[in-house]
């Protein structure tokens, strides 16, 4: 990551097209974060055109919406980064028609990484996926 280009990511602008998070992205997932200090949750309902097999969520989606979580939470933590490794362990099949809950922590930082764990869980409470990813610290948010 060392040849990586430095990144300037401080304008709030920036995230308006984010396709997990942006308010302005017409085909975005629009995932609103809250946070505890400690915990970031968002509520995702997905409907039908995010769908793999017929009336489930495609996998690459459920991964998108776990990295979100893990992005987001690292910038709660005060970090603006980049994932550097994402690992997701698929529970079972998400039906396109429900509400899912996707939460996340911080596990372990270190001076450049930070390493978190998520959650997708469906509204009976059955966990649908779990992830955890490596989150490489491109610089301080500046309005921590």
């Amino acid at each position: 990551m060392e040849n990586w280009p430095r990144l300037d990511l401080n304008a709030m602008k920036e995230y308006n097209l984010c396709f997990g998070c942006g308010k302005q992205n017409p085909i975005g997932l629009k995932l609103d974060f809250s946070w505890d200090g400690a915990t970031a949750t968002a509520r995702f309902k997905p409907g039908q055109y995010l769908q793999g097999w017929s009336g489930y969520l495609h996998g690459g989606i459920t991964a998108c919406v776990l990295d979100e979580a893990m992005g987001r939470t690292a910038m709660f933590a005060g970090y603006h980064n980049v994932t550097a490794k994402l690992q997701v362990r698929y529970r079972k099949m998400a039906p396109v028609d429900d509400t899912y809950t996707v939460t996340c922590t911080v596990s372990r930082k270190t001076s450049r990484l930070i390493e978190t764990e998520a959650r997708l869980i469906a509204s009976d409470g059955s966990v649908v996926a779990e992830a955890t990813s490596t989150q490489f610290i491109v610089n301080l948010v500046k309005d921590n």
